[in-house]
């Protein structure tokens, strides 16, 4: 009996491990197989320079408006009619709200939807106090080392000037659009394109125009940050991660610390908070997540591949590693991060109030309806008023990977970025872009631009910088992208 069971159970194995294997090894890879394309011949030196001379230029955006910086965009709008005059002399320019930035390149083909590339002119300030932590001034623009550094050279000046020098090549070699195409340039994306990427987007539906497809900045080209992929990964973003912030608040009668009562506003409040993080709203691996590990599952080595070929199995397995990692768990979960708590104001008073903030990035899937239903039914007091953020969005829709842009950006990646391997995927920040989901259904998120692990720090952080071998790929890749439209479809 024994021997029995114990061949059965050999058999169940041999039969799970074939049918591993071969769920594994039939999955077909989901590239596009296309040539590089040839070389584009790019001035380096003279690009960086160009990058460069944008950087001092402090369009710092402020909640605000124009009275915070408004002559610095000036300044940079000046600079930019110096540097691409052909650009300028073709295409029509509109300034739009404060400083937002319209430009029109005409196509041949009336007929054609028009397209839209995007990208943003204001950068974030730099935090106090770490000034000194950088290895070049963060506003001077400086070029050493193979790089530019500077605030902005990464977000999102080095993705504006990219796609204009790249127009710029294209009217020197006398290219004619077939479909128009629109640039977009924000003045307030660092604080929510409020007044100028969304009145864009109004203004263009108010004419009448519906995209074709829009690209705007969001995810990269990354390199050793995807376990089990020896290749570089460029992902682009199907959607993006609505944003949620709900203020927390609690009166109760302040009084003297030498007579507690057993439950004080901060006890309350920071219980409350403690029961939100250590309670996140569920994760999955499912959605532009699944999309995502489906593609990328073909192209991985080792046990990575066995696992994401076969999810069926290994699912549990594959979700608990993915949400030990920050930036894995982000993809899989609607997040919640604790962001502001106050109260108290002397050390012998109990106070009479306690706030708190809480940030959620919300899945797609996800409403900031539910998300409010969810701190209502963890904090589980009545006593705690919630508020939302006015700000707050909701998460964008999901675009589709079976589309004529979607195609177009992945084929001009792998023609520029020949080794590296394209899938979708969901932007966990904000873009510009989700305002144009009311002109488009097909709004794509994606930056040419090579990072590592050790680069992702840079983001909004010290030492943002861009190489200039990768800045000169980025002009490649908006100049074959606008060569790729004009081919018949």
């Amino acid at each position: 009996m024994v021997k029995r069971v114990s061949w059965a159970l050999l058999l169940a194995v041999a039969v799970l491990a074939v049918l591993i294997a071969g769920n594994t090894w039939r999955r077909p890879s989901l590239q596009l197989q296309v040539a590089p394309a040839p070389r584009l011949e790019v001035d380096e030196k003279a690009a960086a320079g160009r990058l460069a001379g944008a950087i001092p230029i402090r369009t710092v955006s402020g909640m605000e408006g124009l009275q915070s910086n408004g002559e610095e965009f000036k300044k940079l709008h000046a600079y930019l009619a110096q540097q691409f005059p052909k650009l300028h002399a073709s295409l029509k320019k509109e300034v739009v709200g404060d400083n937002a930035l319209l430009y029109t390149w005409t196509g041949s083909d009336p007929s054609a939807k028009p397209i839209a590339l995007m990208a943003h002119q204001d950068v974030v300030p730099i935090a106090p106090g770490t000034e000194k932590a950088w290895s070049a001034d963060p506003f001077s623009g400086q070029i050493k080392d193979g790089f530019v550094w500077g605030r902005g050279t990464w977000d999102d000046k080095g993705n504006l000037l990219a796609q204009m020098e790249a127009i710029e090549m294209l009217l020197a070699q006398g290219f004619q659009p077939r479909q128009t195409i629109y640039l977009v340039a924000g003045d307030d994306e660092e604080v929510s394109g409020q007044r100028g990427a969304k009145v864009i987007a109004e203004l263009l539906k108010s004419r009448g125009i519906r995209l074709e497809w829009v690209l705007d900045e969001g995810l990269l080209v990354t390199e050793g940050v995807l376990s089990g992929l020896d290749k570089p990964a460029a992902l682009i973003g199907l959607a993006e991660k609505g944003y949620g912030t709900f203020f927390l608040s609690l009166d109760q009668p302040p009084g003297h610390s030498s007579m507690p009562p057993s439950r004080t506003a901060i006890g309350s409040m920071s219980a409350a908070l403690a029961r939100l993080e250590a309670n996140p709203m569920p994760a999955a691996i499912s959605g532009v997540a699944g999309e995502m590990f489906a593609t990328l599952a073909p192209e991985m080595s080792g046990f990575n591949r066995f696992a994401l070929s076969n999810l069926w199995l290994f699912r549990p397995l594959v979700q608990a590693q993915l949400e030990k990692g920050p930036s894995s768990n982000a993809m899989l979960r609607t997040t919640t991060a604790l962001t502001i708590v106050r109260a108290g104001n002397k050390d012998n008073v109990l106070p009479g109030r306690a706030e708190a903030a809480v940030n959620f990035r919300v899945l797609p899937g996800d409403t900031l309806a539910s998300v409010e239903a969810h701190i209502r039914k963890t904090i589980a007091d009545d006593a705690i008023v919630i508020k939302p953020y006015p700000g707050n969005s909701e998460p964008s829709p999901i675009s589709p990977v079976e589309s004529l842009g979607y195609r177009t950006i992945a084929q001009s990646v792998r023609q520029v970025f020949p080794e590296a391997i394209v899938a979708p995927g969901l932007m966990i920040a904000a873009t510009d872009s989700r305002h144009f989901s009311t002109v488009s259904d097909a709004v794509y998120r994606f930056s040419p631009v090579r990072a590592r692990p050790e680069d992702l720090s840079r983001f909004h952080g010290t030492n943002e910088r861009i190489s200039i071998a990768n800045y000169a790929e980025m002009i490649r890749f908006y100049h074959q992208l606008l060569r790729n439209t004009a081919q018949p479809q």
